[in-house]
């Protein structure tokens, strides 16, 4: 009778609690549990498992969590919530609390767009509110101003990738102006065609352009990634397998937001 009881009282706890996170407007923790979660169909299906598989690769090798979370609507503040859901749905690992969640509501009728990124405690140090803020205002505001919500969103997730890893992209540098690069082109083909002669010669004969050859077309490809924001961090088109759940991590209220 008592163990019966006290299931009751637990099962009551538990529909209690879902009830106050959905009068607060947190959502429900997805379960499956997933990275990217599109409540307003604002991707792609494509795009949204793109995007999934690119997150859970990043969760895997690096153990940052990042989550994408686009509502419908909003029923609080959206700085306020981000900490919120972070909290409830335990984004990042226990004891590491490296989670940053994107969160994102689109324009309707005459409603602007808003834009929220939040930290966990482990990353507010390295994504800093004001860090925050350019991503959301050089990198993701005016990708979508131009309808590139894809494209916005997966370039803020290569920016605080390379922010995770101790890279500074250049698309968050104050002298930069976004998509340009602070490297020239014709400087790059120099770059270039020196790496070629220097290490054709040194690989010699008919192997310089599989070895010297290919070793100058990375560093082309880098400088000119690192120029347009990437950091020259790789690519993940091959994606990552699923997501094994949240690890328990927290936040504090550290992040920005902003609109378009």
């Amino acid at each position: 009778m008592f163990k019966r009881s006290a299931l009751m009282l637990l099962a009551f706890i538990i529909l209690l609690a879902n009830v106050v996170a959905q009068t607060s407007g947190i959502p429900a923790k997805p379960n499956p549990p997933r990275l990217v979660n599109d409540f307003a169909n604002f991707l792609s299906p494509n795009e949204q498992n793109y995007l999934e598989r690119k997150l859970v690769l990043i969760n895997d090798s690096s153990s940052v969590q990042i989550v994408v979370l686009v509502l419908k609507t909003l029923e609080n503040d959206i700085n306020a919530l981000g900490p919120d859901i972070i909290k409830e749905w335990g984004i990042g690992q226990a004891g590491k609390d490296n989670g940053i969640l994107l969160i994102i509501k689109p324009k309707a009728g005459n409603e602007k767009g808003q834009i929220a990124i939040s930290t966990g405690y482990g990353m507010e140090a390295i994504i800093t509110d004001a860090i925050s803020k350019q991503i959301i205002d050089r990198v993701i505001v005016p990708a979508f101003k131009n309808g590139q919500y894809y494209q916005g969103i997966d370039e803020a997730v290569n920016t605080i990738y390379a922010l995770s890893k101790g890279e500074f992209p250049a698309n968050l540098s104050k002298n930069n102006k976004r998509g340009k690069s602070k490297f020239p082109l014709g400087a790059m083909i120099v770059v270039a065609l020196i790496a070629i002669a220097i290490f054709g010669n040194r690989s010699g004969g008919s192997q310089h352009l599989s070895s010297g050859g290919g070793l100058a077309a990375w560093l082309l490809m880098s400088t000119m990634m690192s120029g347009r924001g990437g950091g020259g961090f790789g690519s993940f088109s091959e994606g990552g397998g699923s997501f094994g759940g949240f690890g328990g991590g927290s936040g504090g209220g550290g992040g920005a937001s902003g609109s378009w």
